[in-house]
């Protein structure tokens, strides 16, 4: 590619970041006038948009070949939902909740999870950013949701959240971990159940008994999965590996990249 059409494309690019940027404000703005956003939501859901851009931008500068793409589009909605559902998180420890906002916000975004794939398959465009991208606001999500449901349920909720952070911090010191697994329907199934049962533990739907079984039953699997993978990785020495493709929310160390 040219020079010229690199520069284009670089400057398309720093667009679509920018506008991910703006739209997080404006989400935070919105919710700050609908429900009242604190002080602590302001500075977490700023942080999260900041966060996102920066990492986003410098990613993205190492790939202007690349176009951004539709389905990173639709990944690059799904973050701006997820920062406005920390926002609120952040916020529930200073005032009562919304609940309603929390749960829509992080309905979508877990819908749009499925979207981004639709879109990435039809449009033909896949990339290991864009499975990085996805898997990273998957992880984030699933993390939020866990210290918002730990408040109720007990600290170590957190495990469902951080356990994927957890093992991307050994696979630096232990490199046959950041190998690729074969593909597992089981792996994405749980990778899912963690979400659905995060959310609807938050939505207050369930009774505080069925919430604490469903919740409990999320990290067993979520651990059963880890463990299954962990066992394999090590019996079959695959270490050659950048951890790029893992299943979001992290139910297993890695699999082939999904389209983005």
């Amino acid at each position: 590619m040219s020079h010229v059409s690199l520069s284009h494309q670089a400057k398309l690019v720093r667009r679509e970041t920018a506008a991910g940027l703006a739209a997080q404000a404006l989400l935070l703005l919105l919710l700050s006038k609908a429900i009242g956003l604190g002080p602590a939501g302001w500075l977490t859901g700023a942080a999260v948009a900041i966060a996102t851009w920066a990492v986003l931008t410098r990613a993205l500068s190492r790939s202007w070949s690349r176009p951004f793409g539709p389905a990173n589009r639709v990944t690059l909605a799904r973050a701006t939902l997820v920062g406005g559902v920390a926002a609120l998180v952040a916020d529930s420890f200073e005032s009562p909740p919304p609940l309603t906002a929390l749960v829509a916000l992080a309905t979508v975004a877990l819908i749009l999870d499925a979207v981004d794939g639709q879109v990435a398959r039809r449009t033909g465009t896949s990339s290991k950013l864009g499975a990085r991208f996805d898997m990273e606001v998957d992880a984030f999500l699933i993390l939020v949701l866990s210290v918002f449901v730990a408040t109720s349920l007990g600290a170590w909720v957190l495990l469902i959240g951080v356990m994927r952070y957890g093992f991307v911090a050994a696979a630096r010191f232990l490199p046959w971990l950041n190998g690729s697994l074969r593909p597992s329907t089981a792996r994405k199934t749980v990778a899912a159940l963690q979400g659905i049962i995060l959310l609807t533990t938050a939505s207050g739907l369930l009774p505080y008994v069925p919430a604490l079984v469903a919740v409990i039953a999320a990290l067993t699997l979520l651990t059963w999965s880890f463990a299954r993978d962990i066992i394999w990785l090590h019996r079959t020495g695959q270490g050659d590996g950048h951890g790029q493709g893992k299943t979001p929310p992290a139910t297993g160390p890695t699999t082939p990249p999904k389209p983005a």
